[in-house]
């Protein structure tokens, strides 16, 4: 049975949705405001290998992620930039669009956007106002009562006595209490602004997600996941403003993806640590990232850095080498083997990848045996290892597509391929120094040459 870390209980569960059968999840998305960095692609990686793994098992998933396309640092940008919102957003979609498809992503079935929920948004401001957890204050801005919530804090275990006495006071607030949050927001001269029975204004950033979870899933649905930053405020005030206004348990299961740090330090612009998906991309093919962010559990932190990059190629070289030269098969699961029983209990076990993986490197061990000793059960291993891989959104590639991937910079498989002809011209001829020189030359540029019955074949090693 699937068990879930559920950061509400602080415990491991087993999983039963309230649809049979069908699993109803909410991941918050992005605010495109700028391009998506690395800690966005864990959570993106993360929640995709998810999705596709409860599909692979047979489940039915309706899966939404949200985009935040109204906010400060969005309104600010375009000012900067000197375009409009929509010009900015569009843009930020896009090349999000594009990030995720580099690390094999699949889109989620809906990707609701803030500014095409600002009804929704303002009905349930509404009903908050109307039921007594929300208040229109005098500065055209709309607050939610935290302090009427009483269960406000249970996803964190966020005590209100104590956040009242940490909390800083505010100079001239409209606020009845410092812990109150805005729910909508009185717009400035010139903003980017909608109607609504407050005045012109935007959206909260906390009330886009109750709005648009309720609109696209329900009052009630399984799985709300996202990343490490969120637990609190966000959806601390996601689950007060959605079962104050709606009566009822908001999420059954909550999950958060793990921090990423960057040589072991927190990832932050200030300590010119930032990288953005396409800087990586840059340097290192998208599967080696993709198995890089899949290698350590959801749960637990991942320290990026070109020493963790370097051990995540090794490892799925690995995989790609014993791939390489396999009899072809369909790539059709076993779903009795024992492989396939141990992926299955790992991922079982709150989607433990690591555990999973290992399983992988079994596969890979039996493969190269069966290769070396020239049996029949090469191509069903090939099979095993493609179709498990398949199921996180690993080992999809032809073998020489990705053992001979190039970063930038990197020469070229061209140059390659002609430096190659030009060595064998060169053994021809009995110039064995020349051909010395090439396959030196390649391996200062990381490239390995195999010389075999069938002539020379290559890959990179870097």
């Amino acid at each position: 049975m699937l068990q879930i870390y559920n950061t509400l209980t602080k415990s491991k569960q087993p999983f039963t949705p309230i649809n049979p059968g069908q699993i109803r999840m909410y991941v918050c998305g992005i605010t495109v405001y700028d391009l998506c960095h690395i800690g966005h692609a864990r959570v993106m990686v993360c929640f995709d290998l998810i999705t596709r793994y409860l599909r692979a098992r047979g489940w039915g998933v309706d899966y939404v992620r949200n985009i935040t396309d109204v906010d400060d640092k969005i309104i600010r940008r375009a000012a900067e930039n000197g375009e409009s919102v929509d010009d900015l957003t569009a843009r930020m979609i896009a090349a999000m669009h594009e990030d995720e498809a580099a690390l094999s992503v699949l889109r989620p079935d809906q990707e609701p956007r803030a500014t095409r929920h600002i009804d929704d948004i303002i009905a349930m401001v509404q009903t908050l106002i109307a039921k007594g957890f929300a208040y229109a204050a005098t500065n055209g801005d709309v607050y939610y009562r935290v302090e009427k919530f009483a269960s406000y804090g249970k996803l964190t275990n966020k005590v209100v006595e104590e956040l009242r006495a940490g909390a800083r006071v505010e100079v001239e607030t409209a606020k009845e209490s410092p812990l109150d949050f805005v729910l909508w927001k009185a717009a400035k001269e010139g903003e980017l602004s909608w109607q609504s029975p407050w005045g012109d204004g935007r959206p909260g950033w906390h009330i886009e997600c109750s709005a648009m979870s309720k609109c696209c899933l329900g009052e009630t649905f399984d799985i709300h996941g996202g990343g490490p930053d969120l637990p609190f405020p966000h959806h601390e005030n996601e689950i007060a403003q959605s079962e104050a206004a709606n009566g009822q348990t908001y999420v059954n299961y909550w999950m958060h993806a793990g921090p990423v740090r960057v040589n072991a330090e927190k990832m932050s612009k200030s300590l010119g640590n930032f990288f953005t998906i396409r800087d990586v991309l840059k340097e290192h093919n998208p599967e080696v990232v993709r198995y890089f962010l899949a290698s350590v559990h959801y749960r637990s932190h991942i320290d990026y850095s070109v020493d963790s990059l370097r051990e995540a190629k090794a490892a799925l070289d690995r995989f790609y080498q014993a791939l390489e030269g396999a009899p072809a098969g369909e790539a059709q699961l076993d779903e009795q083997s024992d492989y396939s029983t141990r992926f299955f209990e790992a991922m079982d076990d709150d989607f433990n990848t690591p555990r999973a993986m290992a399983v992988l490197f079994d596969l890979v061990g039996e493969l190269n045996r069966a290769k070396a000793e020239g049996l029949e059960t090469a191509a069903y291993y090939a099979a095993q290892l493609r179709a498990l891989g398949g199921l996180i959104g690993l080992l999809q590639q032809e073998p020489n597509a990705y053992l001979q991937h190039a970063a930038d910079g990197e020469i070229s498989a061209e140059a390659i391929e002609a430096l190659i002809v030009e060595r064998k011209e060169a053994r021809a001829a009995k110039d064995f120094a020349r051909s010395d020189e090439i396959r030196d030359q390649l391996a200062e540029q990381g490239v390995v040459l195999k010389d075999g019955p069938e002539g020379t074949q290559w890959y990179r090693d870097q």
